[in-house]
C-alpha cells in the first residue's frame, strides 16, 4: 500500500551540480545546487533563487562552468552549499580547491573536479517560482583519469554522487545495472 506524503520535491536521483562563477573582484564563487540538469542536446537549465550571488554573478559575466561533483571532494562539495558567497567571501579559498580560467567562456574551471561544462548564458527567465538559466554548453572537460579507451566518461570513474531529496544524503553512484534502449526490448 502507498502513504500519502503530500507535496515535496520529491526525484530521486538529483544531480549535485557544482557551479563556478566569477565575483566581481574576480574572485572565485561555487555553489552546490541540485535543481538543474541538461534541457537539450547542447543546453542546461539552473533554477536558482535570485538572492543567491552566484546568480548575481551569472548575469553579471553572462557565463559559468557546472561540475558533476565526486566522491573525493564531496566535503568540499557540501561546504559550497553550506556556506552563502553572499556572507563568505572566501568561501572558494577555504577548501583549498583550485581553478583556472576557462578558455571559452568567463567563468572559472575547478581544477579538481573531473568533468566540466563550460557554458553561455542563452536566456535568464524570471518565473514565478523563481530564476531559470539557460545556458548552451559551449564545450565539456573531462580529465582523461575518467575516460574510457575511446574517450567517453567512464561513470564508474567518475565516481559521482547525487542527492536524495527524501533524506538530505548523497549516495555515490557508478554501478551499471542495464543499457540503454537494449535492456527493455524483450517486451518490444
Amino acid at each position: 500500500m502507498k502513504k500519502d506524503l503530500g507535496v515535496q520535491p520529491a526525484l530521486y536521483t538529483m544531480p549535485v551540480l557544482m557551479i563556478a562563477t566569477y565575483n566581481e573582484d574576480d574572485t572565485v564563487d561555487v555553489m552546490n545546487m541540485a535543481w538543474g540538469g541538461i534541457c537539450a542536446r547542447n543546453m542546461v537549465a539552473l533554477n536558482i533563487g535570485r538572492a543567491h550571488k552566484t546568480a548575481k554573478n551569472i548575469e553579471a559575466r553572462g557565463a559559468f562552468t557546472l561540475s558533476i561533483a565526486d566522491v573525493a571532494h564531496l566535503d568540499e562539495s557540501d561546504y559550497f552549499g553550506i556556506a552563502s558567497a553572499n556572507q563568505v567571501a572566501d568561501k572558494f579559498a577555504r577548501t583549498g580547491m583550485t581553478s583556472v580560467k576557462s578558455a571559452r567562456v568567463d567563468a572559472p574551471v575547478v581544477e579538481q573536479y573531473p568533468v566540466t561544462l563550460e557554458c553561455s548564458v542563452v536566456e535568464m527567465q524570471d518565473q514565478p517560482y523563481g530564476l531559470r538559466v539557460l545556458g548552451k554548453i559551449e564545450n565539456v572537460l573531462a580529465d582523461e583519469a575518467v575516460l574510457t579507451e575511446d574517450g567517453k566518461v567512464d561513470p564508474a570513474k567518475l565516481n559521482a554522487f547525487a542527492f536524495d531529496q527524501f533524506q538530505s544524503g548523497y549516495y555515490a553512484l557508478g554501478e551499471k545495472c542495464g543499457q540503454a534502449w537494449e535492456s527493455g526490448k524483450r517486451f518490444a
